[in-house]
């Protein structure tokens, strides 16, 4: 054979092949990101829903029995409303006969909306003090309170004591809500209620900055004087009860429209509100409070009267409300106003007991004075942020059912794989069991090889101690090695005639086959790859299930010689528990999906029927396999021919075999998609392999990364001890099949040692490649067959053993 050397100076252009090869890896690098892309939106995902949940970041210390020495006394003393205008606190009481309604820590998509009704219903206001992480998940709740003339406070995002946090923390749980109040509703607020806060006497050391900090921002601080402690759930007579103010005295009274069950609260508080007014009680927003605050002072002061006095009335309710007049800018979604229009206030008892509903200069009513409307960045990033929530909160559950029927499915397959590998073992290990006649006539062994130099040796010198009579070809695929040198002198060395190599351009594997298939002298032809070693006894049990006469093809079982590394032994777990262990199972059901390139048994003619080995997929084991059961030839297991390959050294080598398998499955699958609809026999495999086949080896594995990360997920922010054990529970239940499947091929358990490792580094790699290759499948990608670097460190299998 001779070569050309090209001329000095000049590129050779690359080939074809080279070509191809070029654009596939051009290819692969984005479906990797996209891989990546799509799991870092699923963890993103699982944190928001976590973060609202308050499973992420949340802290559930409440501060009491601190210090309030640094706590201004007239704050202490005064009334539930603290403004800082100007700097200075101020703090405003609820004038007599007045109750500002007031409710927490929704909304609720159960208690919040009989709320509202019952609101609707008699006429009366309220202030809700909405936690945003609620808002961000109920967002239609919060647009109908505030349309039905209600007004709205900040409780935080995730409902936590701002006393112990952050500077940082602080701003984001007040950006946060705002946020979602925008996106929920079009507006923010400056109003604020503090999570676990009672009244101003329970004011410490700790709260009143946050107070400060929060008033400079231009926030109102809102307390409450009488408490309906309706969380306790008491009984509908003492929430009445308690919620009643004393003496005809006004008051901010609290309720709960969320938190916990509310069914009592519901029931209270339409008689509350009859009662209340029979008293003649006016019910407000907490900015009709101040509003009236301000009408009262400037009156006593002389400063307005008559009609004037609305007007200013109106002014002085939109200025109280924002805390801080000249704090322009402050707060997320617009502009504090300083001034208001020609507003009109209205009276101070409207005859049904409602607080008048005047108008500001910017067009919200004064019971709504708080309000802002959110425009610009604000507005757009709540709308996003109400978008990102949603698709959270159809995603997680639908994962989560998706997850147990995974979980479910898998736990049953295990089940069934136990009951039927044991069934398999005991039915083909009697001592009466028989396939039929002994077969003894020779058969053809093909050997396909492409530069196996490190390997071809080993693998001649197994064949040569064969038992059964044989023929051995191998099909040089355009090796650059010297294989097909290398073979015919280990041949001569070993005294070997029956050995034939045949050299063919560069074609692939299924190509070099078919060769050996044409080229073959006997019915029955034995395939194996040039990195393998038999066994002496391999051939002669391969071929007997060949006595049956409905028999077309046979698998052996295949094992991993080089297992005395991690990713060898990892490799031989797999191959003994997952590869051996199901096709026992598909053995049984008469689906077997594939016959292992490394050993595997033919008819001639079932070969040739089905058209050879195809070179339309990538997986040409699974492809014949497929064909052979639509061509209405039965597929078994032969458990007792063992071979001993070489398997990939590095996780470089081991992706991209695996990446090849995953995906050659899928195009055999997809190939033989209309073995759905066979009829008879041949359609078994339709009927029953192909539905296992794509729940157990691609519907699951995709899925089952999500089983870890909601794990890790429960781990670190829900309960610790829960998740932990569920996960051993899980590997207990792998460990056991795998020490079962084991014991089955006789081999020796310390290598399950390596089981716990393998579940968190290898299966995971495992995972990700069907995920790569899924994406691939998806994206109409193409692939072509890849060589592995071989170490020729498999020989003979009498130390293996």
């Amino acid at each position: 054979m001779t070569t050309t050397t090209p001329s000095r100076g000049r590129r050779r252009a690359p080939s074809k092949v080279q070509r191809v090869a070029g654009k596939a890896a051009a290819l692969q690098k984005p479906r990797v990101i996209l891989a990546l892309l799509l799991l870092l939106a699923l963890t993103s995902i699982m944190l928001l829903d976590g973060y609202l949940r308050a499973e992420v970041g949340g802290d559930q210390r409440v501060r009491s029995g601190a210090s309030s020495s640094k706590v201004p006394d007239k704050i202490i003393d005064g009334g539930p409303i603290v403004t800082f205008r100007g700097g200075e606190a101020t703090s405003l009481s609820v004038p007599e006969k007045t109750i500002a309604l007031t409710f927490d820590d929704g909304p609720n998509p159960t208690y919040t909306p009989q709320v509202l009704k019952i609101l609707e219903e008699y006429d009366v206001p309220a202030t809700f003090f909405v936690v945003g992480s609620m808002v961000s998940r109920y967002p239609s709740i919060v647009k109908d309170l505030v349309e039905q003339g209600n007004e709205v406070g900040i409780h935080t995002f995730t409902h936590v004591d701002l006393s112990y946090q952050s500077d940082a923390r602080i701003k984001r749980e007040m950006t946060q809500t705002q946020l979602a109040l925008a996106g929920a509703a079009g507006i923010t607020t400056t109003l604020f209620r503090a999570p676990y806060s009672s009244e101003t006497d329970a004011i410490d050391n700790y709260s009143w900055p946050v107070y400060k900090k929060l008033g400079e921002d231009g926030y109102t601080s809102v307390f409450v004087d009488t408490d309906s402690d309706d969380w306790k759930q008491p009984g509908v007579s003492k929430i009445i009860k308690w919620a009643t103010p004393s003496k005809n005295k006004g008051a901010s009274v609290l309720f709960h429209d969320a938190g916990g069950v509310r069914d009592q609260t519901i029931k209270a508080l339409p008689t509350y509100i009859k009662k209340m007014k029979a008293k003649g009680y006016t019910f407000t927003t907490v900015s009709g409070v101040m509003q009236g605050q301000r009408e009262i002072q400037q009156a006593a002061a002389g400063q307005q009267s008559g009609a004037a006095a609305g007007a200013a009335g109106a002014a002085g309710a939109a200025g109280a409300a924002t805390g801080a007049p000249g704090a322009e800018g402050q707060q997320p979604g617009g502009q504090l106003e300083g001034q208001t229009g020609n507003g009109q206030a209205g009276n101070g008892q409207a005859g049904n007991g409602q607080a008048g509903n005047g108008r500001t200069g910017n067009g919200t009513s004064n019971l709504q004075a708080a309000h802002r409307t959110a425009t610009g960045a604000t507005l757009y990033e709540g709308k996003a942020l109400i978008a990102a929530v949603a698709v959270a909160e159809w995603t997680v559950p639908v994962l989560s059912v998706g997850l147990l029927i995974v979980g479910v499915a898998v736990m049953g397959r295990f089940g069934m794989m136990l009951i039927l590998a044991r069934s398999h073992y005991r039915r083909r290990n009697k001592r009466r069991f028989s396939w039929g006649p002994e077969v003894t006539q020779p058969v053809s062994v093909i050997v396909p090889a492409y530069n196996e130099k490190e390997c071809i040796a080993n693998t001649l010198e197994s064949l040569a101690k064969s038992t059964h009579p044989i023929e051995i070809i191998i099909v040089d695929d355009g090796s650059s090695d010297g294989t097909s040198e290398i073979a015919r002198n280990a041949a001569d060395s070993l005294g070997m005639r029956n050995v034939r190599v045949i050299r063919q351009e560069n074609a692939g594997k299924p190509a070099a086959l078919n060769n050996g298939v044409r080229s073959a002298s006997y019915d029955i032809v034995v395939m194996m790859d040039g990195d393998t070693v038999f066994e002496p006894d391999t051939v002669r049990q391969l071929v007997q299930p060949f006595a049956d006469p409905g028999v077309g093809a046979v698998a052996g079982n295949a094992k991993v010689g080089n297992r005395n590394t991690i990713i060898g032994a990892w490799q031989h777990i797999e191959y003994v528990m997952g590869f051996n262990l199901d096709r026992r199972m598909y053995d049984l059901l008469r689906c077997m999906p594939t016959i292992p390139g490394a050993i595997g048994a033919f008819r001639r003619e079932a070969v040739l029927q089905v058209g050879g080995m195809s070179e339309d997929t990538l997986a040409e084991d699974t492809d014949i396999t497929i064909a052979m059961h639509r061509a209405g030839w039965r597929v078994v297991y032969q458990e007792h021919a063992k071979a001993w390959t070489e398997a990939p050294g590095s996780l470089k080598q081991l992706w991209s075999q695996r990446y090849r398998w995953s995906y050659g499955t899928m195009q055999a699958l997809w190939k033989h998609r209309k073995s759905l609809t066979d009829k008879g026999p041949s359609g078994r495999f339709g009927r029953v392999g192909m539905p296992l086949v794509v729940i157990f080896q691609i519907i699951t594995p995709v899925f089952a990364p999500l089983i870890d990360v909601f794990t890790v997920y429960s781990m670190i922010f829900v309960d610790f001890q829960a998740a932990l054990l569920a996960w051993l529970a899980v590997l207990g239940v792998q460990l056991f099949c795998a020490a079962y499947a084991f014991r089955l091929d006789r081999e020796r358990y310390r290598y399950l040692l390596m089981m716990p490792l393998q579940q968190l580094a290898y299966r995971q790699m495992m995972y990700l490649v069907l995920i790569h290759s899924c994406i691939t499948a998806l994206t109409g990608g193409r692939l072509r067959w890849q060589k592995l670097k071989r170490t020729g460190e498999v020989g003979t299998p009498a130390g293996a053993s």
